[in-house]
């Protein structure tokens, strides 16, 4: 049996009619089911986006502390979904820093943001500092920047190990990137659960004390990455140096919670030596 074998024979139960995957670490890249397939990332899209956010800033095109959106809402807040916008609609129902809302708005204010700064379309410039620069020439965005980008399993592998260990940004930006923001906010994961505290950093998820939770008991609480509606994920472990990969054309809801955690602990208990 191959190192990932009994992670990937779980999926192969998995009742989605397609299924890419690939785990990334210091002993390669293993790969299971179709890598060529275009899917729709969904709010994985977020991680991209927000990786572009940052890479405008370190460029001196905004800042975290920009003002956007109502009264005392910045860049930080939208990227942290602290900044008081619902799921979806523009009209705020929080003030900044109440509590954690998950926003597909604040993200789409982000893009509109990066875009009026620089002058550039977002899509623009997602291309230019992002996907061109680490060969993701199967990514595009066909909609919101929060939720409508479309990939494969390869052009991700390139994102993923990017996310282990940055080409694009800083060590300081990365390490604001993957630290838990506005910490002590509650809030919810959609279709996961309510979480007091609900850890998020500036553009990823982050496990901390969630649970149960989409990630595996053996992810590390520093553990951060996304999920998204369609049946996608990505992860990075940084305890273990591992990163991992999912995209399919599964609802999250259907199946998510009841397949993704052992398969995230057959993952981990792979290199468990």
């Amino acid at each position: 049996m191959t190192l990932m074998g009994d992670a990937f024979a779980r999926a192969k139960t998995w009742p989605v009619p397609h299924y890419g995957i690939a785990v990334i670490s210091r002993d390669g890249v293993h790969t299971s089911g179709s890598t060529s397939i275009r899917l729709h990332l969904a709010s994985v899209s977020k991680l991209l986006t927000a990786w572009v956010v940052h890479i405008a800033i370190e460029e001196g095109t905004t800042h975290l502390d920009a003002a956007i959106g109502q009264d005392g809402c910045t860049v930080a807040h939208l990227l942290a979904h602290a900044g008081g916008y619902p799921f979806e609609g523009t009209e705020p129902v929080a003030r900044p820093e109440q509590r954690r809302i998950y926003s597909n708005t604040g993200y789409d204010m982000l893009a509109q943001h990066v875009a009026q700064e620089s002058g550039i379309s977002f899509e623009d410039y997602l291309s230019e500092s992002l996907l061109l620069p680490l060969g993701m020439q199967s990514t595009h965005l066909d909609g919101s920047p929060a939720k409508d980008m479309y990939s494969t399993v390869a052009d991700m592998v390139l994102f993923a190990q990017e996310m282990r260990s940055p080409s694009l940004i800083d060590r300081t930006t990365y390490t604001l990137l993957t630290t838990p923001t506005f910490a002590e906010l509650s809030g919810m994961v959609p279709g996961v659960g309510k979480f007091d505290p609900c850890a998020w950093g500036l553009g990823p998820e982050i496990k901390s004390t969630k649970h149960p939770h989409w990630l595996g008991d053996r992810n590390a609480s520093s553990t951060f990455g996304h999920f998204g509606g369609s049946g996608t994920f990505l992860w990075v472990d940084p305890l273990a140096d591992i990163a991992c990969v999912m995209l399919s054309d599964g609802e999250f809801s259907t199946w998510g919670m009841q397949y993704w955690p052992t398969f995230n602990d057959a993952v981990l208990m792979a290199y468990a030596r």
